[in-house]
């Protein structure tokens, strides 16, 4: 398998995208990776998001050792890793996301 067999339907559901993730990790070999690197990753891609938002905005940032992307790149990768870290606890995030906000539909938003 290499990156071409990665395929994602025209209109993929959460559960397409979460084994598009597992095959993709498997093809770049991201599979063995453990969960607290999974986790300071998407940390990364968060600050990363920050600063291409900064520099959108016109807010000054460190042009130095960077490489900037897009705020929509920075957003993608952000989902990457959360399907990554919700593929190794066996989580759906479509479900987990219908059952919170269950939840925050019966709270009181001030």
């Amino acid at each position: 398998m290499n990156n071409y067999s990665l395929k994602l339907k025209k209109n993929p559901t959460m559960k397409d995208f979460h084994a598009y993730v597992e095959r993709l990790e498997i093809i770049r070999g991201f599979s063995n990776e453990d969960i607290l690197e999974k986790c300071l990753l998407l940390g990364e891609e968060v600050g990363e998001l920050f600063k291409a938002i900064r520099k959108e905005k016109g807010i000054k940032v460190d042009h130095t050792n960077s490489k900037f992307k897009s705020i929509s790149e920075e957003l993608a990768d952000i989902l990457i890793f959360l399907l990554s870290i919700a593929n190794r606890f066996n989580i759906n995030l479509e479900d987990s996301f219908r059952l919170k906000e269950k939840i925050n539909k019966k709270r009181e938003w001030l």
